[in-house]
């Protein structure tokens, strides 16, 4: 009999559904980017979420849950929503001053920050191979980001924070999926992301608006103003987005393996670059093009050596 989840049928089927959640997710960038001047952040969070709570109910209900959702581990689901927050908030404040190929690329490192923090908190040990890919990894970031040089933008360094609290994420990820299911981690991150803007809204109103900040700063202290209908609407649309995401992703990686969908992960760059391109007139910078190649060759080397060895470790059986 072959095994449904390695056809070459299923792995297709996943590969498309992947594909479609990295055009339904790159939307994100194109709303926050846009209504940016007129918004804050934080309210564009609050509606967002108002949103997508009462889908990620139905999506635990979809599992067969029943009442409303109750975690095994509480105190690691409200850390795990507080480190998507800050990923969240941060990454769309960078999003606003930064080309939208550059972000994808810096978004890149995440797995290269997952394994550093693996190593720092962790205390995992890793093989040789993998040392080499977190250095040209963060050789990569460094060639993207550019520190001290004139073409530094200080808003890659709040995508570069978004990507490390989402490397975190993962983490706590990883020690909760034994505890509780994906449709109570998803309601979980949605509620602590509501309560998280509620709780700073207040402080980002009595500090006013900044007015000769960085755009990416000013976003997150503009003055909350009722949207227009239209605006509104599309606002809120970022709650179908992360459900659409989120349920094509997930529906992906039912059915086809990481091994087989990791290298498409990348297709996020040209996608993200192409709306850049029709709507800012942007064209990605020789340094980002670079380090997001050095990074997607150390990802690409990472995984050929994990197949190797797991041909030796079969063979030596």
């Amino acid at each position: 009999m072959i095994n449904k989840s390695n056809s070459p049928n299923s792995n297709l089927q996943g590969i498309l559904f992947l594909i479609l959640a990295l055009w339904i997710i790159s939307t994100q960038s194109i709303v926050v980017k846009l209504l940016a001047g007129s918004y804050p952040v934080l309210q564009m969070v609050v509606l967002r979420n108002l949103v997508a709570l009462p889908i990620t109910l139905f999506l635990y209900r979809s599992e067969g849950g029943r009442g409303m959702p109750l975690s095994k581990k509480p105190g690691l689901e409200i850390l795990r929503g507080i480190f998507l927050f800050v990923s969240y908030t941060s990454y769309m404040m960078g999003v606003v001053d930064l080309q939208l190929s550059q972000v994808e690329a810096i978004r890149f490192s995440g797995p290269v920050m997952i394994m550093l923090f693996s190593i720092i908190l962790l205390k995992e040990r890793i093989v040789w191979y993998r040392w080499i890919m977190l250095a040209v990894g963060l050789a990569g970031v460094t060639m993207i980001i550019r520190p001290g040089s004139s073409d530094f933008n200080s808003a890659s360094i709040l995508i570069l924070v978004s990507v490390l609290f989402y490397a975190l994420t993962a983490i706590v990820t990883g020690k909760l999926k034994d505890y509780d299911s994906s449709g109570t981690m998803a309601f979980y991150s949605s509620a602590v992301y509501l309560a998280c803007a509620l709780i700073l809204t207040p402080v980002t109103l009595m500090v006013g608006e900044l007015p000769d900040a960085p755009g990416s700063i000013s976003f997150l202290f503009n003055t909350w103003t009722m949207p227009s209908l239209l605006d509104g609407i599309i606002m809120c649309s970022l709650g179908l987005v992360w459900a659409g995401w989120t349920y094509s992703m997930t529906h992906a990686y039912s059915l086809a393996p990481a091994s087989v969908l990791a290298g498409y992960e990348y297709l996020s760059l040209p996608i993200n670059a192409f709306w850049g391109f029709l709507i800012w007139k942007e064209i990605p910078a020789l340094s980002t093009l670079g380090g997001s190649g050095m990074i997607i060759l150390a990802g690409f080397f990472v995984a050929y050596m994990d197949s190797r060895m797991k041909r030796v470790l079969c063979h030596a059986k």
